[in-house]
C-alpha cells in the first residue's frame, strides 16, 4: 500500500534563510554577535576562552574561541602554535560562520523516496542509528566486512575509520589522496624514502630562491607557508613562478614563466639537463647521497632548452637563466613540491622530476630546502587488534603498484557491477566530503550510488551528497565538540586540544559520539572502551605528563625533543629509506615494474579549435565547496568567475561581467558564470576557482552561484603508477547565458524536503 502523508507534507530542513543571520539574534536566540556588526571586534577582555584547532582546512591551526553568553564571538590564533603563530587566515577567522549557519542540518533524516528525489522524514537519533547499524549488519553478513567503505575528509573521520577497521574493512579512503596529493607523496617517497607530509616540510622562510611550478601560494592560503613566503620575499628571495596564469605569487616573482599547460615535465627535464651539463648541480651532495647520476645524465641528454622551447613556449635563454638562478642560491633553493598534483595522468613522474631537481640542488635536509620535521608520540587508548580484511578496493593485485592508500575512485569503481555482475562494495559511510563535487566524472559517482544497499552521510550541511543518502546524520561544528588531539610534524613537536566552545545547536552530535553509539549496536563497544571522550583524552595526556585540565588552559603544548637537528650536518652519513639506501635519481624499482626509471615527456592532446583547456584552483577565502554557504565567508566571494584571455574574449565578443555557459567536449555544461577578461592568463586555457555552482537548494547562499567545474570533468587520465585521476584533460567552449535569478528567489524552489511520519 502506498504511504499517505496528510499533514505538513513538506517541511524544509532549514527554515531560516540568509536573512536570519543578517538580522542577528532571531536565528540563535540571543543578541547579534559582535563580529556581524560594523565595528571590528577586539579580543574580548571578558567572557570565556576555550582552545580549538581549525577545521576549515587541513592546516589545522590552533586557536582560541571567545564566547559570550554561551555564543562564540571570535576565533583567533594561538600565539605559540607553529602552524600559525597567532595569525589566522581569512577562512579561519570566518570559522564562527560554521556555528552560525542556520541552514545547517538540524536533526537526523531518513529517506522515504528513491535516491535522488531528496524526500526525507525527521527521525530521532535512536531510530537513525538503529537503521544505520542494521544496514551495516546486512551488508557485512551478505558481502563480508569488505562490502563496507568509508569516504572521509576531516578530523572526525578518524572515529569512523576506527569503526570500519574494527568491522574488518580496509576500504577507507580520503579523496584528497587520488585527487590531490597522492602523486607527490609517492614520488618523493620513491626518491628520498620519505613523503613531504602535511603540513609540508618546506623551509620557505630560509629559502633564498623559491620555484613555484603550479603551486599557488597566496591563493591556497596554507597559513604558515604564506607567512614564510612573505618573509622570504621581504628578505629578498628570488622567486620563479611557472604558471599559465599570472597568479598572486607571480606578482611577487623575479621570473614568471607562462608555460603551455600540460608541458611541465618538459621544462623540469630541461632544467635538469642544464644543471648536469653545465656542472651546476651540488656535486658533493650528489656524490655523497645520490645514486643514478650517470643514468639520469644519459636519459636527459636530448632534453635541451631548445628541445623544450616549442613544447613549453618558454624560450631557451629563459630556461638556462632560471636554472642558473636556482644553482646560484643552492642549497637554499626550494622547488616547491605543490599539493594539488593530479593533473594529466603522468603526475607521479612529474612529481618525480620535481624531486630529482631538488636532489640535484642539494635541497633535501638542507637549510632553505626541506627540513627534518619533529613529531611527538602520544600513546593510543588501549583497544583490541583489528581483524584482518580479506579483500580491498583493488580489482587486481598489480593495479596501481605505488598506491599506499585506498583510492576514492577505486572504491567508487568497486561499487559498480562488473561485466560479471559482481558488486564488491555495497555500503558507504561518507564523512564530511561532498562526493558529487569532489570526485571527477560525477555521472560515475551517481551510478555507483544507485547500486548501493546503504549510503550514510555524516555532515554539517545539506550538501549534494546528503540528498542521495539513506540516512543523514547531522554533525555539530568543530566549535561545539571535542575531537582527538592534533599531533602533526613541524619544526616544533606540539600537541593541540579542541574542546567545545558552545553547546551543539539544533539536534546535532559530534562524530565520536555517533561512531561509539554505532559500535555499541554492532557489538564492537570494546573498541571504544572509554566512557566519555574527556576520559579518553585525559588518559592519553597523562601518559605524556600532561592532562586534560592543563590542555584546556594552554591549548598547545610543546614537547621536549633534545638533540633534534633540522638539517644534515656537513659530511653526515645518512641512510635513506629507499631500496638502495640513497636518494634515487634513477629508479631500478620502477624499471623492474616496467615503468620509466627516469621521467620522460609525453605530449598530451591540445584543445580542438574553439575550445580551451579547463584549469581550476583555489581562492584565499574559501576551502572549495565546504565554505561557500558560510554566512561570513560567502560575503568575501559569493561566486566564481571564468578567466579568459583578452584576445580570446575579443574574438568571441565577450566582455567582463558577461554571463556565459561553459560546455565541454562531451556536451556537459556549467554556469551561468561571469566572464573575467584579463591579460593574466594564456590564450589556450581558462581558469575557474573550484567549489562553486552548488546544485543543492538547501544551501541558498551558494545555490547556483557561479560554475561547478567538477561538472565539466567528464574525462580523466589515470596515473598508472598510483591511480590519481588527472583532471586537466577537459576542454570548454563558451555559450552566451542570461544572468541567473537571485539566490533568495532560487532558494524558494527547494528540492530537499522532509515529510513527517504518519500512521498509514
Amino acid at each position: 500500500m502506498a504511504r499517505q502523508f496528510t499533514r505538513r507534507e513538506f517541511i524544509q530542513i532549514s527554515s531560516a534563510t540568509a536573512g536570519a543571520v543578517a538580522l542577528g539574534a532571531s536565528g540563535i536566540g540571543c543578541k547579534m554577535p559582535a563580529f556581524l556588526r560594523e565595528e571590528p571586534l577586539p579580543v574580548p577582555d571578558s567572557g570565556v576562552r576555550t582552545p580549538t584547532w581549525c577545521e576549515i582546512c587541513f592546516w589545522q591551526c590552533a586557536g582560541w574561541v571567545y564566547t559570550e553568553n554561551g555564543v562564540p564571538q571570535k576565533v583567533v590564533g594561538n600565539e605559540i602554535d607553529p602552524h600559525c603563530y597567532g595569525r589566522f587566515c581569512p577562512r579561519g577567522t570566518g570559522g564562527v560562520g560554521a556555528y552560525l549557519d542556520d541552514q545547517r542540518l538540524r536533526t537526523p533524516l531518513i529517506r522515504v523516496a528513491e535516491r535522488g528525489k531528496q524526500v526525507f522524514r525527521e527521525a530521532t537519533w535512536e531510530e537513525a542509528l538503529d537503521k544505520v547499524a542494521e544496514g551495516i549488519r546486512q551488508v557485512r553478513d551478505r558481502y563480508g566486512p569488505e562490502g563496507l567503505a568509508l569516504f572521509s575528509h576531516g578530523s572526525g573521520g578518524s572515529y569512523f575509520k576506527h569503526l570500519l577497521n574494527a568491522l574488518g574493512s580496509n576500504n577507507i579512503t580520503a579523496p584528497s589522496y587520488g585527487q590531490c596529493r597522492g602523486p607527490r607523496e609517492e614520488a618523493y617517497a620513491m626518491t628520498f624514502g620519505e613523503t613531504v607530509g602535511s603540513p609540508e616540510r618546506t623551509d620557505l622562510e630560509n629559502a633564498r630562491c623559491i620555484v613555484l611550478i603550479g603551486s599557488h601560494i597566496g591563493e591556497n592560503m596554507h597559513n604558515l607557508q604564506v607567512q614564510e613566503f612573505a618573509t622570504a620575499v621581504s628578505n629578498g628571495a628570488s622567486v620563479i613562478v611557472v604558471d599559465p596564469r599570472f597568479s598572486t605569487a607571480a606578482s611577487k616573482a623575479k621570473w614568471w614563466l607562462p608555460i603551455r599547460p600540460s608541458t611541465d615535465i618538459a621544462l623540469l627535464l630541461a632544467w635538469i639537463h642544464v644543471l648536469i651539463e653545465e656542472g651546476l648541480y651540488d656535486q658533493d651532495y650528489v656524490a655523497r647521497y645520490c645514486t643514478g647520476l650517470e643514468e639520469l645524465r644519459a636519459a636527459v641528454a636530448a632534453n635541451t632548452p631548445e628541445w623544450a622551447y616549442p613544447i613549453t613556449t618558454i624560450k631557451p635563454h629563459t630556461i638556462r637563466e632560471t636554472a642558473r638562478e636556482m644553482a646560484r642560491y643552492a642549497p637554499a633553493t626550494l622547488v616547491h613540491p605543490g599539493r594539488f598534483s593530479a593533473w594529466y595522468g603522468d603526475d607521479t613522474q612529474r612529481a618525480r622530476a620535481n624531486a630529482i631537481l631538488n636532489a640535484l640542488l642539494g635541497a633535501w635536509g638542507r637549510k632553505g630546502g626541506f627540513y627534518i620535521p619533529l613529531k611527538t608520540k602520544v600513546p593510543k587508548y588501549s583497544y583490541p587488534a583489528y581483524p584482518e580484511g580479506k579483500s580491498t578496493w583493488r580489482q587486481h593485485p598489480e593495479q596501481y603498484p605505488l598506491a599506499t592508500s585506498a583510492l576514492a575512485d577505486g572504491v567508487c569503481d568497486a561499487s559498480i557491477p562488473s561485466v560479471r555482475g559482481e558488486e564488491r562494495i555495497r555500503g558507504w559511510l561518507v564523512y564530511g566530503t561532498n562526493l558529487p563535487m569532489t570526485l571527477p566524472q560525477p555521472a560515475k559517482t551517481y551510478e555507483a550510488i544507485q547500486h548501493l544497499d546503504l549510503l550514510v552521510a555524516i555532515d554539517l550541511m545539506p550538501a549534494e551528497i546528503t540528498g542521495w543518502a539513506d540516512v543523514v546524520l547531522p554533525e555539530c561544528s568543530y566549535l561545539e565538540r571535542y575531537d582527538d588531539l592534533r599531533i602533526t610534524a613541524t619544526r616544533t613537536a606540539t600537541i593541540a586540544l579542541r574542546m567545545p566552545a558552545a553547546e551543539p545547536r539544533f539536534d546535532s552530535k559530534p562524530g565520536w559520539w555517533m561512531a561509539k553509539e554505532l559500535a555499541n549496536r554492532l557489538d564492537l563497544g570494546h573498541y571504544f572502551p572509554w566512557t566519555t571522550i574527556e576520559e579518553m583524552l585525559d588518559t592519553r595526556l597523562k601518559a605524556i605528563g600532561s592532562s586534560l585540565e592543563e590542555m584546556q588552559r594552554i591549548g598547545v603544548k610543546e614537547m621536549p625533543t633534545p638533540g633534534h637537528r633540522f638539517y644534515f650536518a656537513d659530511g653526515e652519513d645518512v641512510q635513506f629509506a629507499t631500496p638502495s639506501g640513497r636518494i634515487e635519481l634513477y629508479s631500478p624499482q620502477l624499471a623492474a615494474m616496467g615503468f620509466d626509471p627516469v621521467p620522460r615527456y609525453t605530449a598530451h592532446p591540445e584543445p580542438p579549435p574553439g575550445y580551451y583547456r579547463l584549469l581550476f584552483g583555489r581562492t584565499p577565502t574559501h576551502t572549495f565547496g565546504r565554505t561557500t554557504n558560510n554566512p561570513l565567508l560567502c560575503e568575501t566571494m559569493r561566486e566564481n568567475e571564468v578567466w579568459i584571455a583578452r584576445k580570446v574574449a575579443n574574438l568571441w565578443g565577450i566582455k567582463s561581467g558577461d554571463y556565459l555557459t561553459l560546455r565541454n567536449q562531451d556536451g556537459a555544461t556549467a554556469g551561468p558564470v561571469r566572464a573575467k577578461v584579463t591579460e593574466r592568463i594564456r590564450h589556450d586555457c581558462v581558469f575557474l576557482v573550484h567549489g562553486f555552482g552548488h546544485s543543492q537548494p538547501q544551501m541558498p547562499r551558494s545555490y547556483r552561484q557561479g560554475a561547478n567545474d567538477n561538472a565539466l570533468v567528464t574525462r580523466v587520465n589515470v596515473d598508472p603508477l598510483m591511480g590519481a585521476t588527472g583532471m586537466r584533460v577537459n576542454f570548454v567552449t563558451f555559450e552566451p547565458a542570461a544572468a541567473p535569478a537571485g539566490a533568495a528567489e532560487m532558494a524558494d524552489n527547494r528540492a530537499v524536503r522532509v515529510v513527517e511520519r504518519e500512521v498509514v
